[in-house]
């Protein structure tokens, strides 16, 4: 079977270009994060608060571009969206002021929120047969965002460009994203899904729809949480160069690439809970490692292995959200999208509250103790994965929440 119908390539192609895009906004800050602590004179706290809002943006985003695509369209709230994030990234580091760019990360949080719903709405519609391999190729290009980003700014800063120009030419860049959705044809909505019904049984009965919510908030809140920190520590805990710091971010996002296009090419068995569960252990026992290597002595060795570990844990967090998804998939074959969009929720809480939690230890403890922090949650990530599996194998969830209407 065909991964993209001939028709709908070129759309496909303008989506992956958007959404690699969108995963180097999402790592941009915390690349450029060991630049505005020591430029701006910020501390822990107030880092942690310009995080914060656009992650608590992102989630209230989230949810309300879910009401906007149904009655605006897809293409109106992915436009909408790629304004406020060009608005943000615009004026983001134009000054010291905490306040101000506090307020540009929420305008940044806001419009990724709409592209993250807005795309996957689109692609969901564009996959007829329902198979999964174009979202999951779509979120393969978030990570290739992830990865190359955060590199071609390391590289900048090594050369000695100005950092703050980082975010005007990902404002330029955004924008001709936004011409070219603009001239872009997207597929209607079909009535049946333009029309839908309430559910005839509750989700909230079936403990998968807690428990993917719970995988979710900690998954996200390590992974972003890891993402916006790993510069900063290892310039405090490896004494790592400032300026080659942010390929770490790039090195973690190689992780997550490496598994994400690696492993459904290399596996083609049929237990997918078995390939979460696994995966998530190994993210687990290289962030403890990771976390442990921060209290040894700084030398060229622990700093080896820590960049091993870190690519390793990137390795571990590949799956664990598509995985999700496929459980979810399992348990509620009738009703996706709402048990999706509720377990998203979960995802945009955590990247919300975890890099506000790791910043307010950090300010207290040290850095250390806060990337310990994502050590603990790792660890309750996996232990929520278990339970996520077992339920979904679980005769229980045999009869799943029904439609009143098809899709």
């Amino acid at each position: 079977m065909k991964l993209i119908e001939p028709r709908f390539r070129g759309l496909f192609l303008s989506l992956f270009a958007l959404f690699a895009l969108y995963g180097t906004s999402m790592t941009i800050i915390g690349a450029t994060l060991p630049k505005i602590l020591a430029n701006f004179q910020w501390d822990y706290l107030a880092a942690g608060i310009v995080i914060g809002a656009g992650a608590v943006a992102y989630f209230v985003s989230a949810y309300l571009a879910g009401r906007l695509v149904k009655s605006w369209g897809a293409k109106s709230t992915i436009l909408l969206s790629l304004t406020l994030i060009v608005a943000g990234l615009a004026f983001f580091a134009t000054t010291p002021d905490p306040a101000i760019n506090t307020l540009m990360s929420a305008l940044i949080g806001l419009g990724q929120g709409g592209v993250e719903v807005g795309v996957n709405t689109v692609i969901l519609r564009i996959d007829a047969g329902n198979t999964g391999r174009p979202i999951n190729v779509l979120h393969g290009a978030f990570a290739v965002g992830a990865i190359v980003g955060p590199l071609a700014i390391s590289l900048l800063l090594q050369v000695g460009a100005d950092w703050t120009a980082v975010y005007r030419g990902m404002a330029a860049i955004f924008v001709l994203l936004a011409a070219l959705m603009a001239l872009t044809a997207l597929p209607s909505v079909p009535q049946a899904a333009a029309e839908r019904d309430k559910t005839s049984e509750r989700l909230s009965a079936n403990p998968a729809y807690w428990l993917s919510f719970f995988a979710l908030f900690l998954y996200v809140g390590v992974e972003l949480g890891i993402s916006n920190w790993v510069a900063e520590y290892f310039v405090v805990a490896f004494v790592y160069p400032a300026d080659a710091s942010a390929m770490l971010v790039s090195l973690f996002w190689l992780g997550v690439l490496a598994g994400r296009f690696g492993i459904p090419a290399l596996y083609n068995g049929s237990r997918p809970e078995a390939v979460l569960v696994a995966l998530s252990t190994l993210a687990t026992a290289s962030i403890a490692l990771l976390m442990l290597l921060g209290y040894a002595a700084p030398s060229a060795i622990t700093a080896d292995i820590g960049r091993s570990s870190l690519f390793l844990a990137g390795l571990g967090c590949s799956i664990y959200y598509p995985g999700v998804m496929t459980l979810l998939g399992k348990c509620f074959p009738q009703a996706q999208s709402q048990a999706i969009g509720f377990a998203a929720t979960g995802g945009g809480i955590g990247s919300f509250l975890f890099p506000f939690l790791m910043s307010s230890i950090a300010q207290d403890w040290g850095i250390r103790a806060g990337f310990a922090t994502y050590g603990v949650f790792a660890a309750g990530m996996t232990l929520v994965s278990v339970w996520l599996a077992v339920v979904a194998n679980n005769g229980k969830n045999a009869r799943a929440p029904t439609l009143s209407r098809s899709r």
